[in-house]
């Protein structure tokens, strides 16, 4: 990468070694949808998504009250985890719902750790790509999660409303004199 700018190379190191838990996450994703067994090579991702559901619910004050990372039969698909909550509510809905898109967090962390400075791949990073795949494949939100967002409707008026602000009145959104 001695060709790109010091900017640029930072994220194509970052990229380049994230490659191969991509080709492994499209690999896990081949052999889950032949058999069901093939379930335990998406734990880590099962895992971390639905621990960002319940640490945001957590924090936001959704109230988890169920926690579960066993995969069962749901019609003629599987459902891999769930996380059930007492007190979604508008205010909360769609960024419980919508949390395990933090997951993609932790790919992005560990890649950037490993390639601060020069590096090689060696056996620490093949077992990191073991960990790192599913996680590509568990920071999708599932059709429920999005069905749960959409509690959350008020935020697109308030969002909305303070995005027109801004246009029109930009000044109001200045916090600090310069």
């Amino acid at each position: 990468m001695s060709f790109l700018p010091a900017w640029a190379s930072v994220p194509a190191d970052m990229l380049l070694y994230l490659v191969p838990s991509l080709a492994l996450a499209v690999l896990i994703w081949i052999v889950t949808a032949a058999h069901p067994l093939f379930f335990i090579f998406s734990v880590a991702g099962t895992l971390c998504h639905e621990l960002a559901h319940f640490s945001v619910g957590l924090l936001l004050g959704a109230e988890p009250v169920g926690f579960s990372i066993i995969p069962r039969r749901s019609g003629r698909s599987w459902e891999l985890g769930s996380v059930t909550f007492a007190n979604l509510r508008w205010y909360n809905a769609a960024p419980a719902a919508l949390a395990p898109f933090l997951v993609l967090l932790v790919p992005l962390a560990v890649a950037w750790w490993r390639t601060r400075a020069p590096w090689t791949f060696g056996p620490a990073d093949l077992a990191l790509t073991l960990l790192l795949a599913p996680q590509f494949l568990a920071f999708w939100p599932s059709p429920v999660d999005w069905k749960l967002a959409l509690r959350s409707w008020p935020w697109l008026l308030i969002l909305t409303a303070a995005a027109v602000l801004y246009w029109f009145h930009p000044n109001l959104f200045r916090f600090v004199k310069t």
